[in-house]
């Protein structure tokens, strides 16, 4: 058990927390309120009330603070922390025990004084309430396995019975296999992260791992990141790496479009041939060719999808910040079709500046005024249809293969963490989406081809009538033209997004999670 017979722990909590409507009587008894949590940020004690923040409350923190600072300098380190858990029954591994003074240390001297030590359990109280609201599905102030397993299968993380009751007798200190208010509450003081939530943290789907596509479900951002106003640095730091990791795989996503537009039967495109084609016609520089008007579209881009996926979250009905599998496929479909509508002109001009020639236009201003000249404003949005279509199985491909990818993982080696690693959470988002790629790439194929046709000689040709053309004259490969060098890209692409991604967190302020 977490609390031993004879610990002082349970007394030292009764006091720690505001027990502002909780139920709970000031000695820690059961009163005639209901059980359940009382709301984040919402107390009905007075200022000086010996429940909430007063003088009663300070002291036993002090008590607590003064057990937990073993060389009694003032502040409490790692050893001292681990030392004075041990000595109050409370048992965590070393790597949470950093964790919890990293989390509280704001001055970063590498311990907790007594003002961040307060600070950061208060602050915890208040994530301890909003999830065991979340969890607490009868509203009956008690936690069950079956309401446990329920939360994490709308996370899409399938969990079995015996499991979820392995989770609830960590915290079951009286055997009656639920838990109540009080019982999580405890067993969470000075616990950097519950079982659940450190799961759904872990394992949230970064979308810094740029790919080269936009059609990824957005991520999704905590209410504390929102009003705290660091969701624009995630999104700097993710727009930061997305144009890195662009500019350095550039040549092989210009190779990539070449390929799709100009290879066929009679005209084979090689990797190497087709880089010494470019080089010919252009010089090395030529590589690079549609390379800005890619970057630029970053920030557009993922502002527009960013507010739309939040829009559209509270349009659906949904106050979680994270949403389950089916609604985030739905947020994250919409999101990216209106982003994708509102740039889409820069995707044309991309897939032109990209084939054009040596001297054709002197930049991206210059091409969109031939375009406008030649061929109207409509050509802006040529291969549109297949672009929007190509959202659903992208996104529907990428969410469902990292789910499956993730309950594997969870289910086979997540005995002691929720958290994979690095390189387990790169592979598996890395994989996810290249399986996203492979499953719309016909549609991308089909689109390049729509956004190059007035530009190059021969019928302009729909949707449907091009991909019969490409079936009648390539056969089915003829799909997926250009798909080497677009897998080519993915790991350099992945690597470099997120080394520049971390780099910048850090200049940002961004805490890692």
């Amino acid at each position: 058990m977490i609390h031993p017979q004879g610990s002082v722990m349970p007394r030292l909590l009764g006091g720690v927390y505001c027990q502002c409507r909780s139920g709970l009587d000031p000695g820690g008894g059961s009163g005639p309120g209901p059980p359940g949590p009382p709301p984040a940020d919402q107390h009905d004690c007075p200022p000086d009330s010996e429940l909430c923040g007063g003088p009663e409350q300070e002291h036993r923190l002090k008590v607590l603070f003064q057990i937990l600072d073993v060389n009694g300098d003032g502040g409490i380190c790692v050893n001292d922390l681990s030392i004075g858990l041990k000595k109050l029954g409370v048992h965590r591994t070393e790597h949470e025990v950093r964790k919890i003074v990293k989390a509280g240390d704001k001055d970063l001297d590498g311990q907790l004084d007594f003002e961040e030590f307060v600070h950061y359990l208060r602050d915890h109280e208040k994530k301890l309430r909003l999830v065991f609201k979340s969890l607490d599905k009868k509203n009956d102030g008690q936690i069950d396995s079956q309401e446990i397993m329920q939360s994490l299968r709308d996370l899409g993380i399938n969990i079995s019975e015996e499991q979820a009751e392995e989770i609830l007798k960590s915290m079951d200190k009286n055997g009656t296999m639920s838990i109540d208010w009080d019982e999580w509450r405890d067993y969470h003081l000075l616990h950097p992260a519950s079982n659940i939530p450190e799961i759904i943290l872990y394992w949230k789907h970064s979308t810094i791992l740029d790919v080269g596509e936009s059609l990824i479900v957005p991520d999704e951002f905590t209410a504390e990141e929102l009003q705290s106003g660091m969701w624009w640095r995630h999104l700097v730091a993710g727009g930061g790496a997305g144009a890195a990791s662009r500019t350095c795989t550039a040549p092989l996503d210009r190779l990539k479009v070449m390929m799709q537009v100009h290879a066929s039967k009679n005209n084979s495109m090689r990797i190497t041939g087709g880089f010494l084609q470019m080089i010919r016609e252009g010089g090395v520089r030529s590589l690079w060719r549609g390379n800005g008007i890619n970057v630029i579209k970053i920030a557009p881009e993922s502002a527009i999808k960013f507010m739309a996926y939040e829009q559209i979250k509270r349009l659906i009905g949904s106050d979680q910040e994270t949403l389950g599998i089916t609604e985030r496929f739905v947020s994250g479909s919409l999101a990216g079709a209106i982003a994708q509508s509102s740039i889409y002109p820069m995707e044309v001009l991309k897939t032109r500046l990209a084939l054009r020639r040596t001297g054709q236009y002197s930049g991206i201003v210059d091409c969109a005024k031939h375009i406008i000249q030649k061929e109207s404003v409509a050509a802006f949005y040529k291969g549109y249809v297949p672009n929007m279509l190509g959202i659903i199985p992208y996104a529907g491909i990428d969410l469902a293969v990292y789910e499956t990818l993730k309950n594997y993982w969870l289910q086979r080696f997540a005995t002691d963490s929720a958290d994979p690693g690095v390189f387990v959470l790169l592979a598996c988002g890395t994989t996810s989406s290249t399986c996203g790629q492979l499953a719309s790439y016909p549609l991308a194929l089909v689109r390049t081809r729509m956004q190059a046709q007035a530009s190059q000689e021969g019928p302009q040709m729909s949707m449907t009538s091009l991909f019969r053309h490409i079936i009648r004259t390539e056969g089915p490969t003829g799909l997926y033209r250009g798909l080497a060098p677009n897998f080519m890209k993915v790991i350099p692409s992945v690597s470099i997004s997120y080394v520049v991604y971390e780099s910048l967190k850090i200049r940002l302020g961004v805490q890692s999670k």
